[in-house]
């Protein structure tokens, strides 16, 4: 599934192209991708057609284009969606879902293609609503408005991420000394943290040298504030590198695909020497997927006795 640095590639990509842009027409090829819009708004189409774009904007996974009629945009790239930029009458080769004309005042006629292999992403019109702490509601925004300080109501239960210039470091330090599960159930957690999938879990962990099964509250504030670091950099490194690709499903809005898999040092690697102490990182089961990780430079603390 896309994590943060993937959908910030897209919606780094989209801004430029998107903001200030009519959306002139839509062709919705696959209503199922429209599983998040609530009909009772009114119909997809007629929500969106006519509407000028304001910005593009991201809070973790979910990414949103502000509209001038007060609504956003709502897009979920699932596991497996894309958004395109497209010049008009391109032949697009994936399974395309959504197409957005839009008429740009710079660029002329564009298209937005929303191209989803399995169906798990959507588009979705939804009403915005207020932050709750009355700061800009997520990254990005080449413009300025009322709606900077609003959010779309289906985004709204979302945390804020590591990258977002409102996250609270002293929130989130606090949050986990009184959390009792797992770190790294922890960092998936996206009401505590958003943005953190498995892979950048597994190597933000390995980066702090820390287990991914310690209780989270078990953690000292000092290891908590290195590992909040390493999520940061890990996130960095990642976007800079254009995200992570292992197929054709994540790729950016020009169909490139991120170089981070060749950077990874825990996930994905086992059976292959750590890159510190060159034992072979060992995969075991989690959440139905996998945690990677070195049994010697991230060994499972022995925890006192309760009682």
């Amino acid at each position: 599934m896309p994590e943060l640095p993937e959908v910030e590639v897209v919606r780094a990509g989209l801004e430029p192209a998107v903001t200030g842009a009519v959306i002139a027409g839509v062709e919705v090829f696959e209503p199922r991708s429209l599983k998040r819009h609530v009909v009772s708004r009114g119909p997809f189409v007629d929500l969106v057609e006519g509407r000028r774009m304001l910005a593009a904007v991201r809070r973790g996974k979910f990414l949103w284009l502000p509209l001038d009629s007060g609504d956003a945009l709502v897009t979920h790239l699932g596991m497996s969606g894309q958004v395109l930029l497209r010049t008009p009458g391109f032949e697009e080769t994936g399974l395309l879902r959504i197409r957005l004309h839009l008429d740009h005042p710079e660029h002329g006629e564009l298209w937005v293609n929303f191209v989803d292999q399995r169906i798990f992403g959507s588009m979705a019109v939804d009403a915005m609503v207020p932050t709750e702490d009355g700061a800009v509601a997520g990254y990005g925004g080449a413009a300025s408005g009322e709606w900077e300080r609003s959010i779309p109501s289906q985004v709204a239960h979302i945390a804020r991420d590591p990258l977002d210039p409102a996250f609270s470091d002293l929130a989130f330090l606090a949050a986990l000394a009184r959390t009792r599960t797992g770190i790294k159930r922890s960092l998936l957690n996206q009401n505590l943290v958003s943005g953190i999938g498995n892979i950048y879990a597994d190597e933000a962990l390995w980066a702090a040298k820390v287990h991914y099964d310690i209780p989270s509250a078990s953690l000292s504030r000092a290891k908590a504030r290195q590992l909040l670091t390493e999520v940061r950099h890990v996130l960095q490194k990642a976007l800079a590198e254009g995200g992570t690709s292992f197929d054709a499903q994540y790729v950016n809005v020009n169909g490139a695909s991120g170089y981070f898999s060749h950077s990874l040092n825990a996930y994905g690697q086992q059976g292959e020497p750590c890159p510190r102490c060159r034992t072979p990182i060992v995969r075991e089961t989690f959440m139905n997927r996998g945690s990677h990780f070195c049994p010697r430079c991230q060994r499972r603390p022995r925890l006192p006795a309760v009682g």
